[in-house]
């Protein structure tokens, strides 16, 4: 994989792609909050030889800080747009879990008829009927509650909350170690936000392509399963549910998520 950048007004993004094949499909891996790169580790390194693959540390994330978290979802969805026109990509196959996902339904927003395709990895949608007033007041106010909580347990709990298997966890702590206290809180409080608000936007965030949802049946990660359930009840978008995986199923059950995606890509 080659390292490049793409320099914006808050900062630089750093992001990996492989060397090109002409006419082959392109699989675009967006980590969820506070995740890197590395979290779509074993997907690289099984779709890499096969397509084309491209992954990226999110604004503010790992190599892609310092940046100014004055930023948006709409924002994040137009760099990886002129990352994508920059890089030549075409008709991408969106692979987001978590954030990444609603980064997904944004970029489709914005960008209509652009997506080949869409897995969402323990996502949810963006559609504002989803939401109780409740959901949106608290996800705007989460830096008091990360702040308060003493970072090593913060750490502790957080992984155990994100996954399953000890490779899932020990792999989160790995990412999560880069963060002091104050980076980690400042952090995820503006993913929350900002989320908030791109739903609070009340836009259609239609998905104009085939798309397939999957999400671990141990997801402990707020109302994620219940989202997912009720997505796939009102749209009869196709569910995947990975046995045994947590929040990141994608690090719990690679072999399995992989085999998804790639009957669902054909590659």
């Amino acid at each position: 994989m080659n390292e490049k950048s793409h320099t914006t007004d808050k900062g630089t993004i750093r992001y990996w792609v492989n060397d090109p094949m002409p006419g082959a499909k392109t699989l675009v891996f967006l980590p969820g909050l506070t995740a890197d790169h590395r979290l779509f580790d074993k997907q690289v390194e099984y779709f890499e030889p096969r397509c084309n693959v491209f992954v990226w540390d999110a604004p503010g994330h790992a190599t892609s800080r310092p940046f100014e978290l004055t930023f948006s979802l709409a924002d994040k969805a137009r760099w990886l747009h002129e990352i994508l026109v920059a890089e030549g990509i075409e008709r991408p196959i969106l692979v987001g879990q978590s954030m990444g996902g609603y980064l997904s339904q944004a970029f489709m927003q914005y960008f209509p008829g652009e997506a080949a395709g869409f897995i969402c990895i323990d996502s949810a949608p963006l559609k504002r009927e989803y939401y109780t007033a409740t959901e949106l007041w608290l996800l705007k106010r989460m830096y008091p509650v990360y702040k308060l909580y003493p970072h090593k347990a913060l750490m502790r709990d957080g992984t155990k909350g994100t996954a399953t298997t000890e490779y899932g966890r020990e792999l989160m702590m790995d990412i999560w170690s880069d963060y002091d206290h104050e980076e980690f809180c400042n952090l995820s409080a503006h993913g929350y936000r900002i989320l908030a608000e791109a739903v609070e936007l009340e836009l259609p965030y239609e998905i104009d392509c085939p798309a397939l949802l999957i999400c671990g049946d141990k997801d402990a990660a707020g109302s994620t399963r219940r989202y997912n359930r009720e997505w796939t009840k009102r749209t009869g978008l196709p569910i995947a549910w990975i046995e045994g995986a947590g929040h990141n199923s994608n690090t719990d059950r690679p072999d399995e998520v992989n085999a998804l995606i790639a009957d669902f890509a054909g590659v």
